[in-house]
């Protein structure tokens, strides 16, 4: 007679080997054409003038580094830079930024090189759980209200006073909507201004979300099954990502830009930060994104001076996401950038940044 545990665990294990197998089969397909991908990649970095070729993309100064802890337990890394008051911003806001899925903060490079140089605003820069140099969730799913409590977690113990302006992308701007939902009394006292940038308050279930090259290529109806194989097989999917970086190369110039030729170097940067989240955190994130539902919550930010921004050509989520934010907050400031795709303040920093300088203006003036 087969002992109960034993059958379980050659049960998970041929589950598993299923999965693997799967992934595996995936992944040789994937490998089939990364010689001819390699090649269109070439062409591409060839037969583009880059304006970014010496930019040094990465690490940029910052006067304190900590990390704290969220409510669950995660490890935040935070950056903040000082920014001393001056004649022009005696009183100014603490501007919070807080990043989207598969990146982490450098996605503000262009924000944070403009506002540091300018001075008078204190910056503070965090990764989100499972991303850059933040620790990851221990065990079950990311869920956004636990992502909420992580921004309140970084306003109790960088910023406890003051106010505060709050500028989130993509799944940034959902934490934001979570922390709203969550604290809606921060919004009457603490939170001076909210900026919103290529971001959802739902309906999410026909985006990709920048996923992973492996994952985005495989598509809504093999999530659980990819849900369930990181758990098994997580190690192998992020060796075969890698192994296939000239396909995700591609697949985020066609799912982060909106011009028909961006700049080579900026494609690479954000590839490498959709590169170093892992296969398992990204699993493990899907389906509260899939789930997302806070249109309601933005009743908060109704007398909070807001603005929302999206490229015209944003695949991730499209133009129509912040329409329908928009409906709910009538007041708010809408910029839409032509050409533009998911990663907006970074393929026209021009444009965002001269946006958000207005409405930084706007809102300490």
């Amino acid at each position: 007679m087969t002992h109960p545990g034993r059958a379980r665990a050659s049960k998970a294990r041929r589950r598993a080997g299923v999965l693997g197998a799967a992934l595996g089969i995936a992944a040789a397909g994937v490998a089939a054409g990364i010689a001819a991908e390699r090649a269109v990649v070439r062409r591409t970095k060839r037969g583009t003038a880059d304006p970014y070729a010496d930019e040094p993309f990465g690490s940029q100064p910052f006067d304190e580094s900590r990390m704290i802890e969220a409510p669950d337990g995660t490890d935040l890394y935070v950056e903040v830079v000082a920014g001393e008051p001056t004649a022009r911003t005696p009183a100014a806001p603490t501007i919070v930024f807080v990043h989207g899925f598969c990146l982490d903060m450098g996605t503000f490079y262009f924000q944070r090189k403009l506002l540091a140089a300018r001075g008078g605003r204190r910056l503070v820069f965090y990764d989100q759980p499972g991303h850059g140099r933040s620790g990851r969730l221990e065990s079950g799913e990311y869920e956004l209200p636990a992502l909420g409590e992580s921004l309140r977690a970084v306003l109790d113990q960088i910023v406890p006073t003051g106010k505060v302006i709050l500028v989130g992308h993509s799944m940034g701007g959902m934490t934001v909507m979570a922390f709203a939902e969550l604290y809606p009394e921060y919004f009457e006292d603490r939170v001076a201004g909210v900026v919103l940038i290529a971001t959802s308050g739902g309906a999410l279930e026909q985006a990709k979300m920048g996923l992973p090259a492996l994952i985005a290529r495989a598509g809504g109806p093999l999530l659980p099954l990819l849900g369930g194989a990181a758990r098994f097989t997580g190690s192998a999917l992020d060796r075969a990502r890698q192994a296939s970086s000239d396909l995700a190369w591609l697949l985020t110039r066609r799912y982060g830009f909106g011009t028909h030729r961006p700049s080579p170097a900026l494609v690479t940067f954000v590839e490498q930060m959709n590169g170093h989240t892992t296969t398992d955190t990204v699993a493990r994130y899907l389906r509260t994104l899939y789930t997302h539902a806070r249109y309601p919550a933005l009743v908060a930010l109704r007398d909070t001076p807001t603005l929302v921004i999206v490229g015209d050509q944003d695949l991730i989520t499209p133009l129509a996401h912040s329409q329908e934010i928009v409906k709910y907050l009538p007041e708010a400031e809408f910029v839409v950038v032509p050409n533009s795709g998911h990663v907006v303040m970074l393929e026209h920093a021009g444009e965002v940044n001269a946006a958000l300088a207005d409405f930084l203006e706007k809102v300490e003036g």
